[in-house]
């Protein structure tokens, strides 16, 4: 059986260990592999490792740590078809989808090859007689990042990526669903030249997790999970004195105006929908057509567009979406879609019971769609993150706009129409973080920045760009005089003033 172990410096450090947990391939349902569940000693270990190396790197001045990031990023490039195969056998999501997991977050590594430009400070001369002012951003020291099992290159890339580049010390604990990508990515830093300690991996559960919150040596800690867990993060983490950002869950709408063109939607809602089995927080798995002619007509464009999505293993190049991750995982979608049921709304196509032939084990859950699903529904109310899609009518674009709006998450929201004043209005007034006009997952460029609101994300700084800057720095002001030797007349007792 092959074990996965930690990624720390001097060596593994838990392969004796007694805690260990299955690691599946979702495709068959067999376990591939055992990851080890570390306790304190091993994050211990990695925190001294990272003390000790992190002070040359945060003085190697930014472009040597830029140079990094380069030759990551041609590692990863050349190896991109191995990495995305690791990835898929233990996600379930297909090669292709795998491969946009680790380009977007090598769109971050890209971002922080600029870090020299993005470090500079702000500089008055002159803000009073003789004196100047001016500001620098300097590390934290360590940071840590707590990453989920949809995307286990791309989130530990936003975060590490970012960390590193601004002079820190980082510790990735993953999800110990899909463990292996994490740790080769570990590896690569390492071949590009970042120094050992400044990238480790620590395995585990929640004792792990709660290692790191309480640890005093990390000062910073950014999380990807669901809502609960998050607000829990968030808060266990500030207590202990830390800066926390933690992203939670996500319930994102699909608005689609009378006048949208229904085959571009019925197209980008098999993909947001149903892409990676549903399992992204940035999924779209509520569409709200506007006015029941709309309804009529998109959902007669979806029931045939629904059916004809082939699922299957996630090395089948023909097929759109593989498994859910494990075999709870998959009960769980299916107990929201009898949920879902049981609550009134309609099963259009029910995508339970689906058997793969050769592959009758394998984590499977077909294509579903709702339609007259209702904001009562705790179905509607809480996050499936499974292939399941929701229709929700709305009368007018009032109704639809208040849907995502008053809706306990704040991710992300889409609207489908060709009105500009609809789409302007629309914008400017919904309650979400992040918003796609005709654009059915809006996440943000890597120069940009990545964030819900509500119960979507805790913290006040959000993920990648200036934001992910902002979040691994802190500022210095540093303001200087240069006398000549002449006494100023001043009153040592009275606050400088610059007038």
């Amino acid at each position: 059986m092959r074990m996965i172990d930690h990624v720390i410096t001097g060596g593994t450090a838990g392969l004796n260990a007694s805690r260990k947990a299955d690691v599946f391939d979702p495709n068959t349902g067999a376990v591939q592999a055992q990851v080890v569940l570390g306790r304190q000693d091993a994050l211990d270990r990695a925190v001294a490792a990272a003390q000790a190396a992190q002070p040359a790197w945060a003085a190697t001045n930014p472009q040597r740590r830029a140079r990094v990031m380069f030759n990551f990023k041609a590692l990863v490039e050349a190896e991109m078809d191995a990495l995305a195969h690791m990835l898929s056998i233990e996600h379930g999501k297909v090669i292709a989808d795998a491969k946009g997991d680790i380009q977007r977050g090598l769109e971050v590594v890209e971002f922080c090859c600029g870090i020299p430009h993005a470090l500079k400070g702000e500089y008055t001369q002159g803000a009073g007689p003789g004196i100047d002012v001016y500001s620098m951003r300097q590390p934290l020291g360590i940071g840590a990042g707590i990453t989920p099992f949809n995307f286990p290159a791309m989130i530990p890339l936003w975060m590490g990526a970012v960390a590193m580049a601004v002079g820190n010390a980082f510790i990735l604990k993953p999800s110990e669903r899909d463990p292996s990508l994490p740790n080769r990515l570990a590896e690569l830093w390492l071949e590009a030249g970042l120094p050992e300690g400044i990238f480790q991996v620590v395995h585990g559960d929640k004792e792990m997790v709660d290692a790191i919150l309480d640890h005093p040596a990390i000062s910073a800690v950014s999380f990807v999970g669901s809502s609960d867990i998050a607000h829990y993060v968030y808060n266990r983490g500030v207590a202990a004195g830390k800066r926390v950002q933690a992203m939670g869950g996500a319930k994102n709408h699909g608005i689609v105006m009378p006048d949208a063109d229904l085959d571009q939607v019925v197209n980008d809602l098999s993909g947001a929908a149903f892409g990676s089995a549903g399992e992204r927080c940035m999924a779209l798995p509520v569409v709200v057509p506007v006015g029941d002619d709309t309804a009529e007509r998109l959902r007669a464009k979806l029931i045939p567009a629904i059916e004809a999505l082939k699922v299957g293993v996630s090395t089948d190049p023909a097929a759109h979406y593989g498994p859910v991750v494990t075999r709870a995982h998959k009960e769980k979608v299916e107990g929201w879609i009898q949920k879902c049921a049981d609550e009134g709304a309609e099963l259009v196509v029910d995508g339970r019971g689906f058997k793969l032939q050769g592959h009758e084990d394998g984590f499977f859950v077909g294509p579903t769609l709702f339609d007259h699903v209702t904001p009562s529904m705790d179905s509607y109310h809480n996050e499936i993150f499974g292939p399941v899609l929701q229709i929700v009518r709305a009368r007018d674009f009032e109704e639809a706009l208040t849907l995502p709006t008053k809706h306990q998450y704040g991710n992300g929201v889409a609207i489908f129409t060709r009105n500009g004043h609809a789409a302007r209005e629309f914008a400017a007034r919904v309650n979400v973080g992040m918003v796609g006009i005709n654009v059915p997952i809006p996440v943000p460029v890597a120069y940009h920045t990545f964030g819900g609101w509500k119960r979507s994300a805790f913290g006040d700084t959000n993920q990648h760009g200036m934001e992910g800057v902002k979040f691994w720095t802190k500022v210095k002001t540093v303001t200087a005089r240069w006398p000549d030797g002449s006494p100023d007349g001043g009153n040592a007792f009275v606050i400088p003033t610059m007038g």
